[in-house]
Formats: C-alpha cells, sequence, structure tokens
C-alpha cells in the first residue's frame, strides 16, 4: 500500500492538530506516495531500531517519539539525531511519529495505562478547549434531510458517544437574486419567501473544509447560507491525562506494588504516603507534572506519570501521592497500542514491534 495510505488512518485517529506546540508529530521523512509491506513500531527512533528496519526490511519506521523536534541545519552526523535522519533517507526508510496526538486522544496513550492498571470509568482528566466548532446553515424544508445527512457523514454532530446530533428551526428565508442568478426557486429581481430549515450542529475544527464540502455539493441553493462559530466548549473526549477507579479500595503499598509490577518499574519515586486507601488514580503517560492540580481537584488519590524534578514533589502538600514511574516505563505500552491500531485496519500490512529497548536510563539497584 501507499505510505499515505497508513499515515492518513492513523490522522484520522489521533489528528496532528491535537499536538501539542512544541511538538513534531507526523511524517518526518518519507513520500506520501512510498510503497509499503512492512513497519516497525518503537517508543523512540534510534541509530539501533533504523538498524534494525535495514536488517528486517522494513520501510516505514512508527514510534511515538520524534527523532526530530527543531530545524536541522547541518547534516554532518555529529549528533545521533542527524545521524538518524541521514541513514533513513540513504536507505529509503520513512519515520513517522505519532506523539502527543496519540497522548491527546481518549483511547490513547493514557487509556492504554489506566487498562494495564486495570482502571475503570476511564475519563480525559484536562479535556481540551478551542477544538469544537459550530456550523449554521438553511436549507429549504426539501433538502434538509438530504444535507444533515451528508453533514453527519462527513463527521459533524458528534457528542460524545451520541452521534448525529443537530438542533432543527423552522422559518422563512428572504432574498432576491440579481439579474444574472439561476435561483433553485423563485425569479431573478423578485423577492422570494421559503420555508426554511436552520440547521445547528458541531464538529472537531479538523473536519471543517471536509464539512463544507459535503454541505455545498449538497445544497440546493447557488449561494449557501451559512455560519461558523469557534466554541470554547471543551471537547471530553480530548485531553490531557486520565482519571479512573480501581473497583475495589487498595492500601497505598499495595498499589504501589501493584503499580510497578502492571507497569514494569525498576523502581519508583514517590512523595509521603497519606495514609489513606487509593481508589481514584490519575494517569499521564511521559512528562504530567503539569496536570498535578488537575489530578487533586479530581480529586485523585495518587498521580502516576514520570519526569517528576525534586522541588515539584512539593508540590503534592499531602494531598496526593505523586508516583514517577520513569518515562519509558509509562509510555512502552504504546507501541502495543499502535500495533493494536494498525492490525485491526490493514490487517495483510506486516508489522513488528521492535526488539530493541530504546529507554536511554539504566538503573543500578
Amino acid at each position: 500500500m501507499k505510505l499515505h495510505e497508513l499515515t492518513s488512518y492513523l490522522e484520522s485517529i489521533a489528528p496532528l492538530s491535537y499536538q501539542e506546540d512544541y511538538d513534531n508529530s507526523g511524517l518526518i521523512v518519507g513520500n506520501g506516495n512510498q510503497e509499503i509491506t512492512q513497519g516497525l513500531i518503537s517508543l523512540d527512533c534510534t541509530e539501533a531500531v533504523v538498524d534494525e528496519a535495514i536488517r528486517t526490511g522494513c520501510e516505514v519506521i512508527i514510534s511515538h517519539h520524534p527523532i526530530v523536534f527543531k530545524g536541522l541545519k547541518k547534516f554532518n552526523g555529529k549528533t545521533y539525531v542527524e545521524r538518524v535522519v541521514e541513514k533513513a533517507i540513504r536507505y529509503n526508510i520513512a519515520l513517522y511519529a505519532i506523539h502527543t496526538n496519540l497522548d491527546s486522544v481518549i483511547n490513547g496513550v493514557n487509556a492504554r495505562i489506566g487498562q494495564t492498571l486495570g482502571l475503570q470509568n476511564l475519563r480525559i482528566l484536562a479535556p481540551k478547549n478551542g477544538i469544537l466548532k459550530k456550523l449554521v446553515t438553511y436549507v429549504p424544508l426539501s433538502h434538509a434531510a438530504k444535507v444533515r445527512e451528508a453533514l453527519f457523514k462527513a463527521g459533524a454532530g458528534q457528542v460524545g458517544d451520541y452521534s448525529e446530533c443537530s438542533f432543527n428551526t423552522e422559518g422563512i428565508g428572504t432574498f432576491k437574486g440579481g439579474d444574472d442568478t439561476n435561483p433553485y426557486v423563485g425569479n431573478p429581481g423578485q423577492q422570494h419567501q421559503e420555508a426554511e430549515v436552520r440547521i445547528e450542529t458541531i464538529y472537531p475544527a479538523q473536519l471543517e473544509s471536509k464539512i463544507l464540502m459535503a454541505l455545498f455539493l449538497n445544497h440546493p441553493y447557488e449561494e449557501v447560507a451559512y455560519d461558523l462559530y469557534t466554541l470554547t466548549n471543551q471537547h471530553q473526549q480530548v485531553g490531557s491525562g486520565m482519571i479512573g477507579e480501581l473497583e475495589t479500595p487498595v492500601g497505598e503499598l499495595e498499589f504501589l506494588s501493584h503499580l510497578k509490577s502492571k507497569m514494569q518499574a525498576a523502581i519508583i519515586r514517590h512523595t509521603a504516603l497519606t495514609g489513606k486507601s487509593v481508589k481514584k488514580v490519575a494517569v499521564c503517560g511521559g512528562s504530567g507534572g503539569f496536570l498535578l492540580k488537575q489530578a487533586i481537584a479530581a480529586g485523585a488519590d495518587i498521580f502516576v506519570t514520570a519526569d517528576y524534578k525534586y522541588h515539584e514533589f512539593f508540590d503534592a502538600e499531602g494531598k496526593i501521592v505523586i508516583a514517577d514511574i520513569g518515562h519509558f516505563e509509562s509510555e512502552q505500552f504504546t507501541q502495543h497500542l499502535l500495533y493494536e491500531i494498525i492490525q485491526k485496519k490493514f490487517s495483510n500490512f506486516a508489522l513488528r514491534l521492535t526488539e530493541i529497548n530504546t529507554n536511554p536510563i539504566k538503573y543500578f539497584i
């Protein structure tokens, strides 16, 4: 298949518009029209992983972390980033990263952590806002059902687990076409009144062009009247971190033991125990310290994340237990998540998980 078929599918699940400003998700090396038959999945894209792709005949590496976060000015092999990019280009291996956009979706990285820990009732800890928009349009009664159906098919009207959501109000529209118009109803130069339906529906901002195209192709009027609104509503299925509950409360030490085992962590750095049982657990793969206030506000008993600095541990202030399990450890199962996502859609595409442990941190215990 073509590389763009794979990347388009991944971006339909985790749109690039959901990534953080500092991120560089997407196709980093490669051409969308490149033919691919095998892919290699890894958490990081290192020289050893590229060598593995060469050795196993994989034409694309799908990694969670981008190998390039900022612009490269020179390619002289002095850094591992330059060497990875150079070798990938030399051997015609595409590099694709799906990072904070996969972190942000409800069935992404943090959901996999929650599932691994056996959490129930998982939901986004800090939903994003500003990524939902509303379309309002006016359609003659005869075409309202057709236009609604087209908008829904294009991705409008999804609210949580509910689809095909819209609000409809009937009224009278007036218009008068100029001499050079060819109106669907009425005559040029004469005011016309038409029974119309005002259709309102919301949509994710990244689908706007697709939804407008559906509107234009299915609306009968020569000039389509419509309004677009940017909403401040939170998108409950897109955001940072997740929170869920254990089926049965457990002691803090018992939970830490469970956490260490399930997440295959060599060590857990944590704040002082509070003496309370653990029922509600907040999680964030990678560097999640920015979510501590949200975890406390949500009533979490423990916050599982990584990359905490010394002074940041004081911020728990006895209200919550912070458990730092390590960056690699918190995200390692992302590889399995990606494998399942891709295999479900492209069952004939050969996939393999890297055999390279890319964790740059080693432990002396």
